[in-house]
């Protein structure tokens, strides 16, 4: 029995990087990577949902949404919650 890596699955079952199967995967996996990321800053400031949410004029509902996927928000959202919601600072990078 051989051991396949994570790579060689998701190549063999989402197609290898630059297809657009596989491009929309990682695309989805960056957004949920997102949502956690903000989870994790907003739980080690120790602010629940509802009390983000008042700091950045949002819902409860729409906060839990972001943290459950990152990638159904605006950039103009995510620098209010990282910025004035957590006291935090957004770095964006583009790969060409």
């Amino acid at each position: 029995m051989s051991t396949r890596s994570w790579k060689e699955i998701k190549d063999e079952v989402y197609g290898k990087k630059g297809t657009a199967r596989r491009d929309q995967l990682d695309r989805e996996f960056e957004s949920f990577e997102i949502g956690l990321l903000l989870k994790k800053a907003r739980e080690d400031k120790r602010l629940t949902q509802e009390q983000l949410a008042e700091l950045v004029d949002k819902k409860r509902t729409y906060i839990s949404r972001v943290e459950n996927d990152g990638g159904n928000m605006t950039l103009k959202t995510l620098y209010e919650i990282v910025e004035k919601g957590l006291g935090g600072k957004v770095t964006i990078s583009i790969q060409l």
